[in-house]
């Protein structure tokens, strides 16, 4: 499944989006969500710690000015590149 976080970590339940996640998932960060991925907080942390592939998009972490501090764990990715996890992932559940 593919999970998308687009509000801040500071403004969602990321406890619940944990749980969820599972082998086979992976995670794409955007719009707010992008915060999440800051490189040495709490919250990219925790996500780490869940093994599944974890994508930021470009756009949305550049707008914020925060694409030089998204941790190296993370792939930053194009729209193209969401649209083909789209693909990959038929199945997907926003946060």
């Amino acid at each position: 499944m593919l999970h998308t976080l687009s509000h801040s970590p500071y403004h969602c339940d990321i406890d619940a989006l944990l749980r969820c996640l599972g082998p086979g998932d992976a995670l794409v960060l955007l719009q707010d969500g992008v915060i999440a991925a800051l490189a040495n907080s709490e919250t990219a942390s925790r996500l780490l710690r869940a093994s599944i592939p974890l994508y930021v998009l470009q756009n949305d972490a550049d707008a914020r000015g925060v694409a030089a501090q998204i941790s190296n764990n993370f792939s930053l990715i194009s729209y193209t590149q969401f649209v083909q996890l789209t693909v990959q992932y038929p199945q997907q559940l926003a946060w």
